[in-house]
């Protein structure tokens, strides 16, 4: 994986001006993937919108990690739900097209 795939974990917390354990607590409830090169943790560029999201749910909704991580996986769920439907409707109006 490139350096440019990647996003320093010190880098982004400065930024976006959350403590370094939230990221931490997040990896360890296997929400976000932490990446280790060259002895610094790096996020993916990939995850940056679930990390906001993620984030809003925390700091704005005072949700805390076990709620989050049950959120999250709700939220992933309707997601695949969703993308289903719209699989099915397609086959659907296929079917009805003949």
């Amino acid at each position: 994986m490139e350096v440019t795939d990647l996003i320093s974990i010190t880098t982004f917390c400065t930024h976006y001006n959350v403590p370094v354990t939230f990221i931490n607590d997040l990896q360890d409830y296997e929400l976000i993937e932490i990446v280790v090169s060259d002895d610094d943790n790096y996020i993916k560029t990939t995850q940056l919108n679930e990390l906001e999201k993620l984030m809003r749910l925390h700091f704005d909704l005072n949700i805390n990690l076990e709620g989050l991580d049950a959120v999250y996986n709700l939220l992933e769920r309707v997601e695949n739900l969703q993308s289903e439907v719209i699989s099915l409707q397609n086959t659907l109006r296929l079917y009805e097209d003949l």
